[in-house]
């Protein structure tokens, strides 16, 4: 159980817009949500690891435990974001080569609610892989939303628009829990 007794991790990818991710993290502990951040191995160069653990109290993780770490706790709800084309196209394929993606993988299986806010250009975004596993992934229950730009980042709104619709995922397992 984490101190608020609601986990969202959040995963965080290689985009330029990685580096606004502290703004999701207010909006969710605004929320009530207790957040740990989870950065594939190459979004460690695009966000402020010291600055994302002092705002979140939890080390910012990227990689597999060892076998002498305790177990982290099991997410409640996953928002990943941003999401990028190599990202998206992994989870969808079911593809766990990093700690980020393994948690993915592992999610929909788990009825853990996952929302992906990508950050994909229109080039990548039209190609039929990325729509194939967009699909994909919708069909598994998973929320991809429309893909962020670069622009939008610096603004709430993308970052508030995935917390809402975790947020009402998560109220809505909770209902289905308790019936």
């Amino acid at each position: 159980m984490t101190e608020s007794g609601r986990l969202l991790q959040v995963i965080v990818c290689a985009a330029g817009a990685a580096r606004d991710v502290g703004r999701l993290v207010t909006l969710a502990q605004d929320e009530g949500w207790t957040v740990q951040v989870v950065t594939t191995p190459s979004a460690l160069d695009f966000v402020d690891v010291p600055a994302l653990e002092r705002q979140t109290g939890r080390p910012v993780r990227s990689r597999y435990r060892t076998p002498d770490e305790p177990k982290p706790p099991r997410a409640d709800a996953i928002i990943v974001a941003p999401a990028t084309y190599n990202t998206v196209n992994k989870f969808a394929q079911g593809i766990a080569d990093t700690y980020a993606l393994g948690l993915l993988a592992e999610a929909p299986g788990l009825g853990i609610p996952v929302v992906v806010l990508p950050f994909v250009n229109d080039a990548l975004a039209t190609r039929a892989p990325f729509r194939r596993s967009v699909e994909g992934l919708r069909a598994e229950g998973v929320r991809v939303l429309p893909s962020a730009t670069g622009d939008e980042s610096r603004e709430s709104h993308p970052w508030a628009l995935a917390l809402t619709e975790i947020s009402g995922k998560q109220a809505r397992r909770t209902r289905a829990d308790r019936s």
